[in-house]
């Protein structure tokens, strides 16, 4: 089971080549704009942490765009690294921390249930970098959602927060956030396990056939 948006996924690398195309002539890098997408982060978590909530989200559209074009730029450059990957992926996850910070510091949400959400969206990473690192598999990029639909829904209640304020909608949007990144995780790792026993099967198969 992949998160809803990753099934686009290769719809939305072909979509955005021109775009690509577009920044190189700006004279844009990848990492220009991975680290843009960062500048933008941090900015919308002061903005949260101000209650300036509906600029918040603003600045995350901003930095969510900054992270679809440094991918759409390395592509239509043909400048795809592996240190780029890891750049990307690095800068992703002190843009979450920077806004969990903000959302925490905004005194809307209780700081329990910010490392709660906080631990699961690590872990829900952790999981994925590590599986992926053993060779053993190519992607791991399943479970109930991913990063695009948690943020989807942190701007969801971060734009209802102050037409509601009664209704804490922006704690309950973080506790959920945390709820389905702890599953995430659990999705992540059992998947793992059940394709490495499945690579390890066929492996000792092989194995007995070659004896044979």
């Amino acid at each position: 089971m992949q998160p809803i948006l990753a099934r686009f996924r290769q719809l939305y690398e072909e979509t955005t080549i021109p775009l690509g195309f577009v920044c190189i002539r700006l004279g844009f890098t990848p990492n220009m704009l991975t680290l843009l997408s960062l500048l933008f982060g941090g900015l919308s978590a002061f903005a949260i942490a101000r209650r300036a909530f509906w600029l918040g989200v603003v600045l995350i559209l901003l930095m969510g765009l900054a992270d679809m074009l440094d991918g759409a730029t390395a592509r239509a450059g043909g400048t795809a690294s592996s240190y780029g990957t890891v750049l990307d992926h690095v800068v992703d996850r002190y843009a979450e921390f920077l806004l969990l910070l903000g959302v925490m510091l905004s005194d809307t949400v209780a700081p329990a249930w910010v490392m709660f959400s906080l631990f699961g969206m690590v872990m829900a990473s952790y999981v994925r970098a590590r599986a992926e690192s053993t060779d053993l598999l190519k992607s791991c990029n399943v479970g109930f959602a991913g990063r695009q639909e948690k943020l989807a829904l942190l701007c969801v209640d971060l734009l209802a927060q102050p037409l509601f304020p009664a209704l804490a909608l922006l704690q309950w949007s973080v506790i959920a956030i945390g709820g389905v990144s702890h599953i995430t995780a659990l999705q992540r790792l059992l998947y793992t396990r059940r394709m490495m026993l499945e690579r390890e099967g066929s492996a000792q198969l092989r194995k007995q056939q070659e004896v044979v």
